[in-house]
């Protein structure tokens, strides 16, 4: 089984996260132990950002807004869709920051959609959303 940033590759919908991933420098982190949940935007997420967002958050001065916002899409541990359904909380980014999780019908983070849950990799999941949560501070 591959680790979430080999799976995230295979995948092929996750094209623009990989690259931001390894523009803020995760990889290593995302290849580590774990385990990670990781609310991976799609591409066609990505894309319903203001033109020019994923660019200009690319840039090497930008790099610790990419981390927050990446990071903000990780949380601690494995959780699967199983393990909080039909229940509502707030949980703990690796960010550091709260996210909101609605699973009273199917499942949303931030307002975001899954849209693909339990993809399973060797060091954590991967559940894929519709769209780019922003830490709030």
């Amino acid at each position: 089984m591959h680790d979430i940033v080999d799976t995230a590759v295979a995948a092929g919908k996750f094209g623009t996260l990989v690259a931001a991933v390894q523009a803020a420098g995760l990889v290593e982190t995302l290849k580590g132990a774990g385990p990670f949940t990781v609310f991976a935007p799609t591409d066609d997420a990505f894309a319903k950002l203001p033109a020019g967002t994923v660019e200009d958050l690319l840039k090497p001065e930008n790099k610790a807004k990419l981390v927050a916002i990446l990071t903000y899409h990780v949380l601690p541990g494995k959780v699967m869709a199983a393990d909080i359904a039909g229940k509502t909380m707030h949980v703990k980014t690796v960010e550091g920051s709260e996210v909101a999780v609605d699973a009273t019908s199917g499942v949303k983070v931030d307002g975001a959609t899954v849209v693909i849950a339990d993809v399973a990799a060797s060091n954590g999941v991967i559940h894929a959303i519709d769209q780019v949560i922003m830490p709030k501070h």
